[in-house]
């Protein structure tokens, strides 16, 4: 089922477009898809993130500083070349088409957002109280658990919402390894316009700036976004 076509140009403001987004089958289920696939990948990008930054805040060495080159190596990439890379990839071993492969593809692609995040975390977590805690007797896990993970708890959050973000707006990536099997709202815009132009894409538009901004209106309200920023404190720590 197409969605309604209205005159053209749009005549007036009518909120029946958003109610489209929900409304129509079509729509409704590549909103659906969007959310999942922003989800779990999400997810997923924080948690190859998390023990890399781990590992590389523990691991003071010069040869440490390749797994962070490889980390942010995806991200740097023109999204072209990172998507045929992917599709090729996929498409090799067999499981091109599978909706696993985007979760995977996009976890790959922003996991620099959520290791840029936890890097300045770690960075932020005074060491003295680590290796008390280990002269304490305390292990690594409990180390991790008990002082380690409340104090980086903002920087996860923010990365999280950083890769969620992005996510559910990427569409060269998720084009490449699912977009003729799983339809997200990026894909559905696309497909949409060689049928015409209707409100209904402008209202996803809306939708997304809206969504972006309120999350990251909740990341600069509860995080440490001067830190996020890469801003500098006084002291110079």
């Amino acid at each position: 089922m197409r969605s309604r076509r209205s005159p053209s140009p749009p005549q007036g403001f009518s909120t029946s477009w958003y109610g489209e987004i929900f409304l129509n089958p079509e729509w409704r289920s590549a909103l659906f898809a969007s959310v999942t696939l922003a989800l779990l990948s999400a997810a997923l990008a924080v948690a190859i993130a998390l023990p890399l930054a781990w590992f590389l805040w523990r691991r003071v060495a010069p040869w440490a500083n390749i797994f962070q080159l490889l980390g942010v190596a995806p991200f740097t990439l023109p999204p072209v070349i990172t998507a045929l890379g992917l599709l090729t990839f996929w498409a090799t071993a067999g499981f091109y088409g599978q909706p696993w492969t985007a979760v995977v593809s996009h976890a790959i692609f922003f996991v620099t957002l959520p290791l840029v995040t936890l890097s300045l975390g770690f960075t932020s977590i005074d060491r003295s109280l680590v290796e008390a805690a280990s002269t304490m007797g305390a292990d690594d896990r409990t180390i991790f658990r008990t002082i380690v993970l409340p104090l980086i708890l903002p920087y996860i959050v923010s990365g999280y919402a950083f890769a969620f973000v992005l996510s559910l707006n990427e569409y060269i990536v998720a084009y490449m390894t699912v977009g003729f099997t799983m339809e997200t709202l990026p894909i559905k815009i696309f497909n949409a316009l060689r049928y015409g132009y209707t409100p209904t894409m402008a209202s996803v538009t809306v939708l997304f700036v809206v969504t972006a901004a309120v999350i990251f209106s909740l990341v600069a309200r509860f995080g440490d976004l001067p830190k996020l920023l890469g801003a500098m404190s006084s002291d110079g720590k």
